[in-house]
């Protein structure tokens, strides 16, 4: 499939010149073509913040939700409709901080989306806060002494909560970070992408060279305990698919509407006859 088909067309983008995000759109509408995935089957959730404003470059269903508020949404549309290729997406602070008890209970539940976050250490919407993936010692507007708190650490609680697809990429590889999307989007089950992402006009400390001269390749997917071991390097950042389990039972697949017949509810007949008679009744 051409990436053509996902472009919007001539819009103005809300990101500062340099920003990681930029590379991440383009990485994804190219995945996305690769894996031949149409634009109309497809639903990209988001929250707020800079990163949540990506689907609204791509030509395709959107629901943009509240801030942390991505993952309820992409778990009840694709409990709706399993069909769709549903794409959660936001930025460290709305999946992590707002959002991190819904990604908790989504890494439980295992429905069948893909979380992709754009890690920049930093809220970059409103102007340069610590994020709760920040490190020890960063200094900010607010947090002018330095972040005193030990940084959150989404891969190793991924795979200590036996999450069924977890791996870590960086905007500035295309390549390596094309391929652990398609794999991602591929994967039945949850799947989170952390994203190395520079926030170039307000982290001034974990810039793309920064993450250049520290992250490396796994020959993943490891063992879960290699995995975890893998999940605490700090000096170096491992960067791939870390954890795969494949074994685990999705979560649309165990709803009751689909133990008998696995259409959704809104493609069956007695439930579009009584649309049809609702439509109508409402009309007249």
């Amino acid at each position: 499939m051409d990436k053509k088909e996902f472009d919007m067309g001539p819009i103005d983008v809300a990101w500062c010149p340099g920003c990681g995000n930029f590379s991440i759109l383009k990485i994804l509408k190219d995945a996305l073509a690769d894996i031949n995935v149409d634009p109309k089957n497809l639903v990209m959730v988001s929250g707020i913040g800079q990163a949540a404003k990506i689907p609204h470059y791509l030509k395709c269903n959107v629901f943009n939700g509240l801030h942390g508020r991505a993952i309820p949404p992409a778990t009840g549309i694709k409990a709706s409709n399993p069909g769709l290729t549903v794409i959660a997406e936001s930025g460290d602070g709305d999946m992590y901080g707002e959002g991190g008890n819904h990604l908790l209970h989504a890494i439980r539940r295992n429905p069948d989306i893909t979380v992709i976050v754009h890690n920049n250490m930093v809220y970059g919407l409103t102007k340069g806060q610590a994020s709760p993936t920040s490190q020890a010692g960063f200094k900010t507007p607010v947090q002018v002494g330095g972040v005193f708190e030990e940084a959150f650490n989404p891969i190793a609680l991924a795979i200590a909560m036996d999450c069924s697809f977890v791996a870590r990429a960086f905007c500035g590889d295309a390549e390596q970070t094309g391929e652990i999307l398609k794999k991602a989007v591929g994967h039945k089950g949850f799947s989170l992408v952390d994203v190395f992402q520079p926030c170039v006009s307000f982290n001034k400390t974990n810039t793309f060279q920064w993450f250049k001269e520290r992250v490396y390749y796994l020959e993943g997917p490891l063992s879960r305990e290699e995995a975890f071991k893998k999940s605490l390097e700090n000096d170096k950042l491992p960067l791939g698919v870390f954890y795969v389990n494949d074994k685990r039972l999705v979560f649309e697949g165990q709803l009751s509407p689909y133990a008998e017949n696995g259409d959704p509810l809104f493609r069956r007949e007695p439930a579009r006859t009584k649309l049809a008679e609702l439509i109508k009744s409402k009309k007249e």
